[in-house]
């Protein structure tokens, strides 16, 4: 089968959809059949520019910056035309071509304009004005895009939505994406993890101090803040401990002013980003990992890899965090301080060791966090749009 695998970012940008859509096609590329034969012949389309990226060491073809006439031959070579996320341009030429089109939501663009489903100008978790009708509140969301930005994005939205009321599948990856969504033809599958050595179980006895980690993009809506708020309170009671935080972006001068203040001076380190091999060694010698985003996440690849790592996970309830946790890591509510510290208190010194928790975590992200689950699911998700098969 010819699956064209359709991708605004990918490698050598860094994020959490370039990393599944990289797994994904390596995954599908490497599928045999039983005589030995590739299952697929995987194409993948992207946006990105090379720069130093070494596209001949990826067991499938990547297309990058195709002109319209080479973007439509391909689509028209495809058998089913995979995107990650509505793109509107490869969208509408898979329809035009009547193409079985599958739609992986990375994001809320169907049911969001600026697709985080955040009211930027507040910094707050959006109560879904566009799917309750309230969608001149929309155009008031972020002040940056300013007033003709805001409504072309608002129109987009209506037009991403009904094209993905017509492709033959959306795939989610959680239910609770799936139930803000409200698409038809819709299904779940879970994101797949790159198999991680667990960390090592070091109790907080053995440590000067214990280490409380952050890992993600240094952005509003990751609410790395919040976690500052609540290392302030857990000082003011006299704990002692350090912030490892890991990432980089455009708040990350901002946060280093705030942790440069008293009482946090000399207790937290930026790492930028750093590289697979260093953040395994950076990550294992923490304590938790606090993930305390405010919105814009529709899974977790952060909570999952922590959980993977055997970290203990302390996360904002979000409802794709919890979904993704189950009953193996703590959530606290999103933009609660007070609330974070009071969950740091009980999983960052317990009265017990947690190893049982750990344990827990690690065996649900290897059971339904498997990359072979994820590639196994699109696999026979593709044979069924295409109607000639069940299953691979």
């Amino acid at each position: 089968m010819k699956l064209l695998l359709y991708s605004h970012y990918f490698a050598p940008s860094i994020g959490g959809v370039e990393t599944i859509v990289q797994s994904l096609a390596s995954g599908l590329a490497e599928l045999r059949s039983k005589e030995g034969t590739r299952e697929f012949s995987v194409t993948l389309v992207t946006q990105t520019p090379r720069e130093n990226f070494d596209d001949a060491a990826l067991p499938f073809s990547v297309v990058r910056q195709p002109r319209l006439l080479e973007l439509t031959k391909l689509v028209r070579e495809a058998d089913v035309l995979h995107l990650a996320g509505p793109a509107l341009l490869p969208l509408i030429l898979g329809m035009l071509a009547r193409k079985p089109v599958v739609v992986e939501h990375h994001g809320f663009q169907v049911i969001c304009p600026t697709g985080q489903l955040l009211i930027e100008s507040k910094g707050e978790p959006c109560p879904g004005h566009f799917m309750a009708g309230r969608r001149a509140e929309c155009w008031k969301c972020d002040p940056a895009l300013g007033w003709l930005g805001a409504k072309r994005l608002w129109l987009l939205t209506f037009v991403r939505r009904w094209l993905c009321t017509r492709v033959r599948s959306n795939v989610m990856p959680t239910n609770w994406l799936r139930e803000q969504l409200r698409l038809p033809r819709d299904t779940t599958i879970h994101h797949g993890l790159v198999p991680l050595r667990p960390a090592p179980e070091t109790e907080v006895s053995s440590l000067d101090v214990p280490v409380i980690a952050f890992q993600g993009r240094l952005v509003s809506t990751k609410g790395a803040e919040i976690l500052l708020e609540a290392a302030k309170a857990l000082l003011a009671e006299g704990r002692e401990f350090r912030i490892v935080i890991v990432g980089d972006g455009p708040e990350r001068v901002r946060l280093e002013a705030q942790a440069n203040q008293a009482p946090l001076t000399g207790r937290v380190q930026f790492t930028g980003r750093v590289a697979p091999a260093e953040l395994e060694t950076v990550l294992g010698g923490a304590t938790a990992v606090v993930v305390p985003s405010l919105g814009g996440e529709v899974f977790g690849m952060v909570v999952a890899e922590n959980m993977l790592r055997g970290l203990p996970v302390i996360a904002s309830d979000l409802g794709s965090f919890v979904e993704v946790l189950g009953e193996t890591g703590e959530t606290f509510q999103k933009g609660s301080a007070g609330e974070l510290a009071r969950k740091l208190r009980e999983v960052v010194w317990p009265p017990t060791s947690q190893r049982t928790t750990r344990d827990a975590a690690r065996t649900r992200a290897e059971l339904e966090f498997s990359l072979q689950k994820m590639t196994m699911a699109h696999a026979a998700l593709y044979w069924r749009v295409t109607g000639d098969r069940d299953s691979p």
